[in-house]
């Protein structure tokens, strides 16, 4: 018999069966009307897809890198991409469903991935590329420990990988936390 709380989040790394799940889960958090539920969508800034099957696939199968899966109550909610980089871990693909956004469910998640790159790699920093132009996103990053370095990097224009731009000022900011 389980004791577990049924409110209570539970982690596990994504397989191969969760992907079709996964890539709906992340479209629905930043692209299209669907996102605009919640409060990280980006379709103001970007159409077009935020992953794909492929995109999903690669970061499982990478060494070094977990997509966790986040489920309450045996349903997916949430997920995000953790991937060990020497001295530091990499924060990514982190997506919660748009109707259970702004309910403490991502601050509990990120504390969750935080604890698990220093318990599983000995990571002292954990690093993320931001979409420069989210600054209210930029700003629950900085309430949580982390710092804008004010170093971008190139949005790949042209690569609809990433999505289609309806602006063209975009570039990615680097935040970083010690942890």
């Amino acid at each position: 018999m389980s004791t577990a709380h049924p409110t209570a989040l539970s982690f596990r790394n994504a397989v191969e069966a969760d992907i079709p799940e996964l890539v709906e889960l992340v479209e629905s958090a930043y692209r299209g009307d669907a996102s605009r539920t919640g409060w990280t969508t980006e379709a103001d800034y970007l159409e077009g897809q935020r992953t794909d099957a492929d995109g999903v696939r690669q970061v499982i199968s990478t060494p070094d890198s977990v997509l966790l899966v986040v489920e309450r109550a045996g349903e997916l909610i949430a997920c995000c991409q953790l991937e060990h980089r020497g001295d530091h871990a990499y924060f990514g693909m982190f997506a919660v469903r748009p109707g259970l956004q702004g309910g403490g469910l991502g601050k509990e998640i990120l504390a969750e991935a935080e604890r698990r790159a220093r318990t599983t790699w000995d990571a002292k920093e954990m690093r993320m590329t931001v979409v420069n132009v989210r600054e209210e996103l930029i700003a629950y990053y900085v309430r949580r420990g982390y710092r804008r370095t004010g170093e971008l990097s190139p949005f790949p224009y042209g690569d609809e990988r990433f999505g289609v731009p309806l602006r063209d000022d975009l570039a990615f900011e680097l935040l970083v936390k010690s942890l």
